[in-house]
């Protein structure tokens, strides 16, 4: 920012939780020179701060300029003016007593408010010529804070705990939208407050509720998004699977048997055979098997989270080698 040529007043910055955003959009007729452009300092202003409305590229030969709130120039949205040749300060109705104009032309607004919200013109005029025509507008609108999302519970058990979701912060001024797994959730029962929406309630929850959890603040001026939760639902063993299907082995050969169930956190696996048991893991792998091998195979799935524990069984049968227990003759 370049020196002022009138000095300002000391800037006193105050934190609110109200952000107001000042975006500036500008309107001329076509001028000879470069283009009068209006730069809004800063960008971003914290309801309670100051912003400067900079002017760069004014046309030469001025006697003064005239700002407005609001984008026409009718009297009563007079604001404040300045008359070059004297260096004199002309305050206007619509002067509320926080604006200070440069003889830059630039407008500074201290200890802005929602009131402030809305758009600005410039009216310049030069020596010789009637009013000249460029305008600049800007408008103040109020930037989001960032939502965040609370909960009872991030890691509930299926079918067994309650889920609330909660949206933050709580205002009035908002409109509250859930996404999960980028898909927009429509109103329902589940969501606790119809209308605001700021509190998703499931009621029985379900692994299908698992997922990476949104939540959306939206106002007439825009929307943001708080960074994504995960729910984590618990669940299972369901009963485990063996695999493969074949019941039938012969003697001499290898046999290997898996266990899947599904659950979440995963399963811990064991074996037994006839009720003893034999390994943990997964896996069951047995060497060059014999009919001693014939039995009663259990696989055992165990959540140690849910506290959950489920069986499964297989019979399998080993044929004796060929030629066994037949008579053969010399």
């Amino acid at each position: 920012m370049g020196p002022l040529s009138a000095p300002p007043c000391t800037l006193h910055i105050t934190w609110k939780k109200l952000l107001l955003t000042a975006s500036l959009l500008i309107f001329w007729n076509p001028p000879t020179t470069a283009q009068v452009r209006i730069e809004a300092q800063p960008t971003k202003v914290s309801e309670g701060n100051d912003v400067l409305l900079l002017v760069h590229n004014l046309p030469q030969n001025l006697t003064g300029y005239i700002w407005y709130k609001g984008q026409k120039t009718d009297l009563h949205l007079y604001v404040t003016s300045y008359v070059k040749d004297t260096e004199t300060v002309i305050a206007g109705p619509a002067y509320s007593g926080r604006e200070t104009v440069y003889s830059n032309a630039s407008l500074l607004i201290q200890n802005v408010t929602q009131k402030d919200t809305g758009s600005y013109t410039i009216q310049i005029t030069k020596r010789g010529d009637r009013t000249e025509g460029e305008t600049g507008h800007f408008t103040l609108y109020p930037e989001l804070p960032k939502p965040y999302i609370t909960s009872n519970n991030f890691n509930p058990m299926e079918n067994k705990n309650v889920v609330v979701l909660t949206c933050e912060p709580k205002t009035q001024n908002y409109t509250y939208v859930w996404w999960v797994n980028d898909q927009s959730l429509p109103v329902s029962s589940r969501l606790k407050q119809p209308g605001e929406n700021r509190i998703l309630i499931l009621a029985n929850v379900t692994r299908n509720d698992t997922g990476p959890y949104e939540c959306e603040i939206r106002d007439r001026f825009g929307s943001i998004f708080s960074d994504p939760v995960t729910l984590d639902v618990l669940y299972g063993p369901d009963v485990p699977r063996i695999f493969p299907s074949c019941t039938y082995y012969h003697s001499g050969e290898n046999l290997t048997l898996y266990c899947f169930a599904d659950s979440n956190p995963p399963a811990e696996y064991s074996w037994t055979i006839d009720g003893k048991l034999q390994q943990s893991g997964h896996k069951l792998s047995i060497l060059q098997i014999t009919t001693e091998h014939s039995g009663l195979y259990g696989c055992s799935a165990r959540n140690s989270a849910t506290g959950r524990e489920i069986s499964t069984f297989k019979k399998i049968k080993v044929s004796a080698p060929s030629g066994i227990g037949h008579l053969s003759w010399a």
